[in-house]
């Protein structure tokens, strides 16, 4: 009964063969041997009329196929149709499943492994291993010095840490590793703030080199969007829409931030829920920004019955290990001695004290605020000429070619024998009425004549260059052959007490009216500002500016650097219209 079967299945794939190639029933079921009846059965029982062309086609190709299949010595010709028809079986075979299913992947593989690559690619995006968060999470804690690790066993035992920190000891750089290191292993989003957007992205280079560099993985966007959920934003405080962001706060640099108070508010309400973090840290203004008094406490005193206020302890001595005050803040105090104390060997803490005045040198490294009450220049209006300059600039393009800007202005400051030197590239208005922006800023330490002429030249290539100024007093006279070799206009400024006053009362008038600005992420600038003062000349006969410099102590090079620049603003006569801005002198009328 099996083989009766099996010949009985033979001859009607046979016959079904026979008639997709053309024959009628009445040739079959001659040809076969089979009664017309059976044969005309199987073709209705079967519906062969309604058979696809595709199925047919492989019916033919699989038959084919079994043929040659069978043959024990195959020539060249029979194994290349062979081959063929193997690839016409699998096509047909795509049709008819084309023909249920509808999709075109079921015709074209490519489309389907095209799809599946841009899911894998989207899936693998910013996503990393749990071995290679193992090696960050290692090399994270491998590098750490010791006032870092107290930051690090601070983190989820205090909600909110206040830090004030010596310049240079790797604040930014830690908190960009701590808190990426605390995205990839909780998923939490986490939010950087600085004075300007370029500021804030300064977190965002750490973090993309140190991830490269540990596991080969570059993560890209802006925001950074991690493959575990968690997003990294990157702001500046004019940022409208940042209270809609929530997640763990680093408020970087909050000393220099205007509006402080204002922006605190939108920074506390990103981190309103118990499970965010606030952490601020920073190094110290003056003493009438918002910064001091939300550092000693008296922002938490404020409007407070006096037998509520409450008395904070501010003694380095007990800030050097951390304390929690009675707002509930954990403050750290880490001076550039306290750096060194705990590992830091980065810096020759003597010859630094060479460099800069004791004012200076407290405020930079020691956490000392600055009483600019003494200052001819005040906090207050240097402020208002910090701005964010990645919004505020569309003009300036990234890269290094910037010629579209129009004419810019050069001046460069010498460095005394201890103090830098400096650059500064002013564009100026384009505008009556403008204001003048700080560029570009170079500084130079340690470096010889050559080479910082050299970079002068370069940002002549960059730039299109209308003026060139160097203070030739002193050291000065050397930079200033140099360029004056490929740049013979350049303009020689010799120090006098006119001179002096000149320059100052010129970047004073500007400044009052809010007629300069540069990036507050340039914190360097103001306190350069800060450190000019309105004194005696040595006779007592004349007033005259300084900022305690003398040929072994120095600062205040950038804020030459700017008024050398500036020094090409003309002013004629007095301006009988003073405003009041310029600390109650007169000022001068500008001719454009």
């Amino acid at each position: 009964m099996g083989a009766m079967t099996s010949d009985t299945g033979t001859a009607r794939t046979d016959a079904r063969a026979l008639y997709w190639q053309g024959y009628s029933v009445a040739d079959i079921a001659r040809r076969l041997g089979i009664a017309y009846g059976t044969v005309d059965s199987w073709k209705r029982r079967d519906t062969w009329d309604e058979a696809p062309r595709a199925a047919r086609i492989e019916d033919a190709a699989e038959r084919r196929l079994a043929v040659l299949i069978a043959k024990p010595d195959k020539t060249e010709r029979e194994l290349d149709e062979m081959e063929r028809l193997g690839r016409l079986i699998e096509r047909t075979a795509r049709v008819q499943r084309y023909e249920t299913t509808g999709r075109e992947s079921d015709l074209n593989p490519a489309i389907q492994n095209r799809a599946e690559g841009r899911r894998k690619a989207k899936v693998a995006k910013n996503t990393l291993t749990e071995d290679q968060v193992a090696a960050l999470r290692a090399d994270f804690h491998a590098h750490l010095f010791a006032y870092q690790r107290t930051w690090w066993d601070a983190k989820d035992q205090h909600k909110r840490r206040n830090i004030l920190k010596s310049r240079q000891i790797g604040a930014t750089w830690y908190f960009a590793r701590e808190a990426v290191l605390d995205a990839l292993e909780t998923g939490d989003n986490q939010i950087f703030l600085s004075a300007s957007k370029a500021q804030a992205h300064v977190f965002k280079s750490y973090i993309v080199a140190w991830i490269k560099d540990v596991t080969g993985v570059e993560l890209q966007g802006s925001p950074i969007k991690l493959g575990n959920g968690a997003e990294l934003y990157f702001l500046g405080t004019n940022t409208k829409t940042a209270q809609s962001y929530h997640g763990h706060v680093y408020l970087d640099e909050y000393a220099w931030i205007g509006k402080l108070a204002e922006f605190k508010k939108v920074a506390s309400g990103m981190a309103t829920h118990k499970k965010w973090r606030l952490t601020y840290f920073s190094t110290p203004s003056t003493i009438g920004h918002d910064a001091a008094s939300f550092w000693d406490g008296r922002e938490f005193n404020r409007d407070r019955p006096r037998e509520d206020q409450a008395a904070f302890t501010l003694a380095h001595e007990v800030l050097k290990d951390g304390h929690v005050g009675p707002d509930g803040v954990w403050r750290h105090m880490v001076t550039i001695e306290d750096a060194a104390a705990q590992g830091c060997d980065l810096f020759d803490i003597a010859d630094l004290r060479k460099s800069y005045n004791e004012r200076d040198f407290a405020n930079l490294f020691l956490c000392q605020w600055v009483d600019d009450a003494a200052s001819f220049f005040t906090f207050a209006e240097l402020q208002k000429c910090s701005i964010d300059a990645w919004d505020a600039w569309p003009d300036i393009p990234d890269g290094p070619n910037r010629h579209s800007i129009g004419p810019v202005w050069i001046g460069y400051d010498p460095s005394r024998s201890r103090d830098d030197a400096s650059v500064a590239v002013i564009a100026p208005p384009k505008t009556e009425g403008g204001a003048y922006r700080v560029v570009e800023r170079l500084t130079f330490s340690g470096v010889d004549f050559h080479a910082q002429a050299q970079a002068i030249r370069e940002l002549t290539t960059r730039y299109r260059v209308e003026r060139i100024a160097v203070d030739v007093s002193g050291l000065g006279q050397g930079v200033y052959e140099m360029v004056r070799d490929f740049w013979p206009a350049v303009v020689a400024i010799t120090y006098s007490v006119e001179v002096k006053a000149r320059m100052v009362l010129k970047a004073k008038h500007l400044i009052s009216r809010r007629r300069v600005e540069w990036d507050a992420g340039q914190t360097d600038i103001p306190l350069a500002f800060l450190a000019i003062r309105q004194t005696m000349t040595a006779t007592g006969r004349q007033m005259t500016f300084q900022a305690s410099r003398s040929d072994t102590t120095g600062h205040a090079d950038v804020a030459w650097a700017i008024m050398h620049a500036l020094d090409r603003v003309e002013f004629s006569g007095l301006d009988d219209t003073d405003d009041g801005h310029s600390s109650g002198r007169r000022g001068f009328v500008e001719i454009f």
